[in-house]
């Protein structure tokens, strides 16, 4: 009966025990870092924080957050000591790490890992001008697709305009009937188009008005020949001309931009321990030049400021590119990796941990914090065109000129053929309207003896 009790209470006292460590405050190590963890006043917010909260709140969990102390990931020295979170998890000053911190054979042999929570790969981001490729049609890049556009139907409109103001005014054609129209629509086009080369071409409109749409035409063709060869003289004077980086090969064969970098992290033991020459080629380069970056916003500044390309996981350049829309990410994504959750060796929240990622995977959660916190906010997206081309408000004033001239042209036609129409009303005593619509018709058409004579009957009866 003794034993039994005594069995009875080591139960009791077993079970409170586990209660005990089951309701004990876990310690969580994270990093800084835009959007794992970020400051928000005294507190952290972004992706690992969520994640932490959720997988917490789906286990019964408490927890407390601190930032590592030396801020790095974690990376083994020549003494065989670990730095960084995986320091701080083998040492048992954190029960997890929950930050980006990437699934590697060595970090595994001294911490558990759990499963995976978001896949990767290493990849880099470096300015937009220094990636993009040699323009065949370089001599198109000064003006933006939409300013040739607006300068294709400037010179149509002007080109038809033409040839109203020459068809409409007395003075250019004042004789329908008899004479031979000067400005025909082809030779309307070409006169413009002379004009564009400014090389002219005969014969020039004699009226006022034709005079006017003229002068505005080639004055507009002075000044957008001048934005044009400025624009394209600077493009040709442009420092990267000559750059563009595609791949990681790319870069290893080039001296022109430094690339690099955090240093100690697992994508520099990638480079430094790969058999691929191209990798190692890079290493050397990081290590001869020692242009590595202290951290991911050191590297995502000297991106910025620098010919420099940054070299990191895919997934956290992809935030950079959402945030800064000068930047650009490579298409070429390698060494595929993931980010776990780091625990000590045998600790039981390692298997519950991973079943609840895998739950949070399947019910969509992971894929609802991922476009919470990678959602493109472009900073300076205005001054993101990497060709720096011109566009059409920049000219704006120069295209309302040109329209004002070509409105005042035709309305001066128009009132040359009215004043016309005026007199030979008051001459012959007839109607102005008569008179008028007989001009039109004489002049874009046949038929303008049956209409006088329309009007005429109308009047007598």
């Amino acid at each position: 009966m003794k034993g039994y009790m005594a069995l009875v209470f080591c139960a009791a006292a077993l079970t409170a025990c586990i209660i005990t460590t089951d309701a004990k405050e876990i310690s969580i190590t994270t990093i800084k870092e835009d959007p794992y963890a970020m400051s928000r006043g005294s507190e952290l917010e972004g992706y690992c924080i969520d994640l932490i909260s959720t997988l917490a709140k789906n286990l019964g969990l408490t927890y407390k957050v601190h930032l590592v102390k030396d801020g790095r990931y974690g990376a083994v020295d020549s003494s065989g000591n670990w730095s960084g979170m995986i320091g701080e998890v083998m040492r048992g000053e954190a029960d997890l790490a929950v930050a980006p911190l990437t699934l590697t054979a060595a970090r595994e042999h001294v911490v558990d890992m759990t499963t995976p929570y978001m896949q990767t790969g290493i990849g880099f981001i470096l300015h937009k001008d220094l990636a993009s490729e040699e323009n065949t049609f370089s001599l198109l890049s000064p003006f933006s697709t939409d300013m040739w556009v607006g300068i294709l139907i400037a010179f149509l409109l002007t080109g038809l305009c033409i040839f109203l103001v020459g068809r409409i005014s007395p003075t250019e054609w004042s004789e329908p009937d008899t004479e031979e129209h000067s400005f025909t629509l082809l030779h309307s086009f070409w006169y413009i188009t002379g004009a564009l080369t400014l090389q002219g071409a005969g014969p020039h409109p004699k009226a006022l008005s034709g005079r006017l749409v003229s002068a505005i035409w080639w004055l507009f063709a002075v000044l957008l020949l001048a934005c044009y060869f400025s624009n394209f003289s600077s493009t040709l004077h442009s420092n990267n001309k000559h750059v563009s980086i595609k791949s990681f090969e790319d870069l290893a064969n080039q001296d022109l931009i430094d690339y690099g970098t955090v240093e100690g992290g697992s994508t520099m033991a990638f480079f430094k321990h790969s058999n691929n020459p191209v990798y190692r080629r890079i290493y050397e380069q990081m290590e001869r030049k020692k242009s590595y970056a202290s951290s991911m916003e050191e590297g995502v500044r000297l991106a910025l400021e620098r010919n420099y390309a940054f070299i990191g996981e895919a997934v956290s350049l992809d935030l950079a590119a959402a945030r800064y829309c000068k930047l650009i990410r490579s298409q070429e994504v390698v060494a595929m990796r993931a980010y776990a959750i780091a625990a000590p060796r045998g600790s039981p929240l390692v298997k519950s941990l991973s079943i609840a990622i895998l739950q949070l995977s399947e019910s969509g959660e992971l894929t609802y914090l991922r476009n919470k916190w990678w959602a493109s906010s472009c900073i300076g997206a205005a001054d993101a065109n990497n060709s720096h081309a011109l566009q059409p408000h920049d000219l704006r004033s120069l295209f309302l000129l040109l329209g004002l001239g070509l409105g005042v042209g035709l309305l001066l036609a128009l009132l040359e053929l009215i004043f016309k129409a005026r007199n030979q009303a008051k001459d012959g005593k007839k109607s102005c309207c008569s008179v008028l619509t007989s001009e039109l018709n004489r002049r874009f058409g046949s038929g303008g003896e049956s209409a006088e004579q329309d009007c005429s009957d109308k009047s007598k009866a």
